[in-house]
């Protein structure tokens, strides 16, 4: 007789959640931090700005992972890309903090101010790959609804002002232009902090459950 059993996959999922909730707050704090530097140029907010954007690209690495395992079902092929998207932009982000955070420790001689940075130029990883990694994972949580809808939509809409904020700093550069500015509020305050606790919430609370193979008796 065929027999089997169940797993529960619950310990990563939790520590993954936990991560998820801690992007979030990562990232909001970055809003304030970054608005706040905007304002006034701070050295104590250009550091909080670096430190958050380290810390909010390595938590949202074990989330997307989580988020693969989730999706993989729908269509692995879109699944996997989403999660190299994904990764390849939680690595630039995080490299683009750690690059923030050396300069800052250490002032080079000479530092022009409107370079692009050489490990994230213009934010390609921190808003344009991840928006794509978002607009994957959106599609396939919307086609398989293996996680809520409107969850998927959400991440939609953080694609679409992600990469539409990337290209804005590729174009306008300037990060008080209104547009520009309204795009990254209503990402940086709203979506991606609503996103991620809201994730988080559910990899928390409801762990995935696989089942081992059958062996015959």
């Amino acid at each position: 007789m065929d027999g089997g059993r169940a797993i529960e996959t619950g310990s990563f999922e939790r520590f993954a959640g936990a991560c998820a909730l801690l992007a979030a707050a990562a990232g909001l704090a970055y809003s304030i931090s970054f608005v706040v530097y905007l304002h006034n140029g701070s050295r104590a907010a250009a550091y909080g700005d670096a430190l958050l954007l380290l810390a909010g690209g390595v938590l949202s690495i074990a989330v997307f992972c989580a988020l693969y395992g989730r999706l993989r079902a729908v269509e692995e092929g879109f699944a996997l890309l989403g999660f190299v998207l994904a990764i390849a932009g939680a690595l630039g982000a995080a490299l683009h903090g750690g690059y923030d955070l050396a300069n800052l420790a250490n002032p080079p001689s000479a530092l022009a101010s409107d370079v692009p940075s050489s490990t994230d130029p213009r934010g390609l990883g921190t808003f344009a790959l991840t928006g794509a990694a978002l607009a994957v994972a959106g599609w396939l949580i919307v086609r398989g609804r293996v996680l809520p809808v409107r969850l998927g939509q959400l991440a939609l809409v953080g694609a679409v002002l992600l990469v539409y904020v990337y290209l804005g700093r590729l174009v306008i550069l300037d990060p008080k232009d209104p547009a520009l500015l309204a795009a990254a509020a209503a990402v940086g305050f709203v979506v991606n902090p609503v996103w991620f606790a809201w994730l988080g919430l559910l990899l928390w609370r409801r762990p995935r459950v696989d089942a081992l193979p059958s062996a015959a008796t």
